[in-house]
């Protein structure tokens, strides 16, 4: 399985904000992006023409690297949300947001989505009584997703359930720690729903080239 090994904190500092992709060491002091505000590399103080390419590959390559999806599956998601019915921006974002790792990252349940993804795959999580293990599972409306009972008594679950209500949970779910760990789906996430910083339209208009 392809998947991006480097820096995380090099991916934030090349988009020039904090995608938050490293969990409580981006909320602090030491984060990277407070003592070198400015991308990696040779040329990173440079000034780059801002052209309007430019723009659209690096709203790109934000929403890519702040869901942590790759080239080939992010443009397949596109593919998908331009064949469907409502803005195509829209759309892609809502996709993004229906992955399981997502939904799991924000009910609160795991300090990063990375964390999230790798709690998936050990298979610590069901989803309407049955282990599904696939990071980019998409949820539907109405679907309950659990974490697995004898999974309740592991570090991350324990942080989890004692940190319940810190983080702020989107309106389309809802997340229970006690009796049992679990995320409600309410309804699929609309785009007032969803505070994630891109200007989708940049992404459909490079795409449409």
């Amino acid at each position: 399985m392809a998947r991006y090994t480097g820096a995380d904190c090099k991916l934030c500092r090349r988009e020039k904000m904090k995608l938050f992709l490293k969990g409580s060491k981006c909320e602090g002091p030491k984060c990277p992006i407070e003592i070198r505000p400015y991308p990696p590399g040779e040329h990173g103080r440079g000034r780059p023409k801002e052209t309007e390419y430019l723009l659209q590959l690096r709203e790109k390559q934000k929403a890519r690297r702040i869901y942590g999806v790759l080239e080939k599956q992010f443009h397949r998601y596109y593919e998908i949300a331009n064949r469907k019915t409502g803005k195509t921006g829209d759309v892609l974002l809502q996709l993004l947001e229906r992955r399981l790792d997502n939904v799991v990252y924000r009910a609160g349940f795991a300090k990063s989505r990375d964390m999230a993804r790798q709690l998936i795959r050990h298979g610590h999580f069901k989803v309407n009584g049955r282990k599904v293990d696939i990071p980019s599972y998409l949820v539907n409306e109405h679907d309950v997703i659990e974490v697995k009972q004898k999974s309740h008594e592991l570090t991350p679950f324990m942080v989890a359930k004692a940190e319940a209500g810190e983080r702020q949970v989107p309106a389309w779910m809802e997340a229970v720690t006690e009796p049992t760990m679990r995320i409600l789906i309410h309804s699929l996430p609309v785009r007032q729903q969803i505070d994630t910083p891109v200007q989708e339209q940049l992404i459909v208009e490079l795409y449409s080239k």
